[in-house]
């Protein structure tokens, strides 16, 4: 049993609750690998009621297992970027992420990302935190972004993804009137090329499930709320153009018309998932972001 006061980001705490061997309530009840097992053997990081124990270790029912989590920052550089931060515990931190910032440095975008912004962030609480992202999102895309504090959030939330356990909506702007008020599109995406950016539907590509429901149709553009059931690259702006509907201000697969928006009108607006450790449900919304509010209400103006 996981007692919420008792965890900390460098810190997993659980008590036992069976008559089993230490390795058992690491392998089964807190889920980590037999690599993980090892490195804490090799290491000496998982403790019985604050004694060091081996793995084989037989329990009793009220033992306190703690494991150690010791792990270097990742060398981003530290920016103060007033990143909007929904919600912090310890295991992750929940961040509304603006359009135009990157998630991850890259070689075109080194600096002023979330991970940058993220890291500034940490550094002010004094905590010693790995970055590792659950979830990302595209530059132009806004919305929630999940950041896991330690590889054993990171490897549960992953998992969980993997398994469709985290439920992702997302808002988007589309051009024209979508016909049906909820549908469902089951096609393929490919990437044609090792070096292409551009997705497209063909049956040589991964299975991609994107479900959709109609909330208000404007001007010749209808506004829809996007559920995923898988997450493959450029998901929601493929299925979308391939049904007919692009996503206005998508330059790739889309409809562009400046003087509407932008960038994309695509806003990651619900997260629904459980906490690594207490496995309560915990539900994130974020706001439509200024741009698309203001595309929704010129669309509605000419409507």
């Amino acid at each position: 049993m996981f007692k919420k006061e008792d965890q900390k980001y460098n810190l997993i705490s659980y008590t036992n609750e069976e008559e089993l061997t230490l390795k058992e309530v690491l392998l089964d009840k807190l889920n980590f690998s037999v690599r993980s097992i090892s490195k804490m053997k090799r290491e000496q990081s998982v403790f019985v009621n604050g004694v060091f124990k081996k793995p084989s270790t037989k329990l009793k029912k009220g033992d306190l297992i703690e494991v150690k989590i010791e792990e270097e920052m990742a060398n981003f550089e530290p920016q103060n970027l007033n990143l909007n931060i929904l919600y912090d515990d310890f295991d992750i931190i929940m961040v509304n992420k603006p359009p135009f910032m990157v998630v991850h440095p890259t070689k075109s975008h080194f600096d002023n990302t979330i991970a940058n912004g993220i890291t500034y962030y940490i550094k002010e609480k004094n905590e010693k935190v790995k970055v590792r992202f659950v979830n990302r999102l595209d530059m132009n895309t806004s919305g929630l972004v999940i950041v896991a504090k330690n590889a054993y959030a990171h490897h549960t939330l992953s998992v969980d993804m993997g398994n469709d356990a985290v439920e992702k909506k997302y808002i988007t702007v589309v051009k024209g009137i979508v016909e049906n008020d909820e549908g469902t599109i089951n096609e393929p995406i490919y990437r044609p090329t090792e070096d292409s950016i551009k997705r497209i539907v063909d049956e040589k590509g991964q299975a991609s499930i994107t479900h959709y429901k109609v909330l208000e149709r404007l001007n010749d553009a209808t506004v829809v709320e996007v559920k995923l059931e898988t997450g493959r690259t450029h998901q929601i702006r493929v299925h979308m153009s391939h049904i007919g509907h692009g996503i206005i201000g998508d330059e790739l697969y889309g409809y562009v018309d400046e003087s509407l928006i932008n960038r994309q009108a695509l806003h990651a607006y619900s997260l629904s998932f459980n906490q690594p450790r207490t496995k309560e449900n915990l539900e994130f919304k974020a706001e439509l972001p200024n741009d698309i509010k203001n595309l929704i209400e010129k669309l509605r103006k000419n409507n």
